[in-house]
């Protein structure tokens, strides 16, 4: 998966610019960054360790920070069950270490469902340029902050809960269409293949954004 997108990517950028028409983006050079607008979207994600599930996000747009390169900070948050393979696997572990303890296996340990919340805070950098039908194309790479909660109701307060605590650092590649149906508002989405030290997941999101801020030329309609 992670292969089929660093080859999409890699082929959007190599033909984006010979599509492009006035090629505008690619010639700003801003010397300060400016909030020009927010955004929300949803999502649907396919991590591995819990189950395939669904997202909430915004994202702010700092506008551009040299020629075709836009800044756009975002939050996103999620939540799934562990899969049964991780929670056997856990209650192995667990059973085999109060038995190295005791000297004697345990009763049947049953963990029930564990969730794992999400809260994700990163930046992501966007090179953008316009394509046909005054499409906004745009792909790059990002960094964040993954906030990961683990919760249950057989682990609340134990050592397993905290085991499932944690904050990590992710990278990201993600390739994305926007749309602008106004001056003031468009459309988006984004595809995202996102790595951290816990767990790695494909996200699609969709959503719209506000503009408050000044289009840059070669971004209207």
């Amino acid at each position: 998966m992670l292969r089929t997108l660093l080859a999409g990517l890699t082929l959007a950028t190599l033909l984006g610019p010979a599509q492009v028409g006035a090629q505008d983006l690619a010639d700003l050079d801003y010397e300060h960054l400016s909030f020009r607008g927010f955004g929300f979207d949803g999502g649907y994600l396919w991590p591995t360790r819990v189950d395939p599930t669904y997202s909430l996000g915004m994202r702010v747009d700092m506008g551009y920070a040299g020629p075709g390169l836009r800044i756009v900070p975002h939050i996103t948050y999620w939540s799934s069950s562990l899969v049964g393979s991780e929670v056997t696997e856990l209650e192995d572990r667990i059973s085999q270490l109060i038995e190295n303890q005791t000297g004697s296996p345990p009763s049947m340990l049953d963990l029930g469902t564990i969730d794992w919340r999400n809260y994700v805070i990163g930046v992501d950098a966007h090179i953008v340029w316009d394509s046909l039908f005054d499409v906004l194309t745009y792909g790059g790479i990002g960094v964040s902050a993954h906030l990961l909660d683990g919760r249950g109701a057989a682990i609340e307060g134990t050592f397993v809960e905290d085991a499932l605590d944690s904050v990590t650092a992710g990278l990201n590649l993600h390739f994305g269409l926007e749309y602008p149906v106004t001056p003031r508002f468009r459309i988006y989405t984004v595809a995202k293949y996102e790595v951290t030290s816990d767990l790695q997941y494909f996200h699609t999101r969709a959503g719209w954004q506000i503009m408050t801020g000044p289009n840059a030329p070669g971004e209207e309609r």
